[in-house]
């Protein structure tokens, strides 16, 4: 079968960084849906007609990734606003509770980079902002997609683009995490 949407793939990759530093491997096959936005524009378009046993290597440039860097999204709060058990790496949906930092959107994920004893740093970067990619990958299996999984597709779309986050897929940033820390050191 051809690649064309709507359609489930199933792929394996290996993610580096521009100097070919490994960010990360998904050496088992993971199912991701293809004409939505599991995918990035770029992945699709490289995918566009292929078949299972295809391998390329998709360049991305961070306007096709996970966007430009924006240190406006690095922020401080105050220690006390947070738990005890706060370390970086954590995420939260939205500002934590508490936040004072004005103008937060409540729909971004924001990661903790830093704690120090007085206040924690977070970021609302992707951890990939700003970094251009080499995506090796392989097509290791296509399907057609089932109603349920165009439907599905559809609704988690629309709360990704109210997100205004770009996703390779949901698996590749939660396995990424806040791996890449740029938070600047406290003063």
């Amino acid at each position: 079968m051809q690649i064309s949407a709507p359609c489930v793939v199933s792929l394996t990759w290996h993610l580096a960084d521009a100097q070919g530093v490994e960010i990360d491997e998904l050496a088992d096959p993971i199912e991701f849906f293809y004409g939505g936005d599991d995918l990035l524009a770029k992945v699709e378009e490289a995918l566009d007609g292929q078949e299972t046993g295809y391998s390329t290597t998709v360049h991305l440039e961070p306007e096709h990734a996970f966007g430009e860097y924006d240190p406006e999204l690095v922020f401080f709060e105050a220690r006390d606003i947070f738990t005890e058990a706060i370390d970086p790496g954590m995420q939260f949906e939205g500002p934590p509770p508490g936040a004072k930092t004005a103008g937060l959107s409540p729909d971004a994920i924001y990661t903790v980079t830093e704690v120090y004893p007085n206040h924690v740093v977070l970021d609302g970067n992707h951890p990939l902002a700003g970094i251009a990619l080499r995506l090796a990958l392989t097509v290791r299996d296509v399907r057609a997609a089932t109603d349920d999984e165009i439907g599905q597709r559809r609704q988690l779309g629309s709360q990704r683009a109210r997100r205004g986050a770009a996703h390779l897929a949901p698996a590749l940033t939660a396995r990424i995490g806040a791996c890449i820390g740029r938070a600047p050191r406290a003063p």
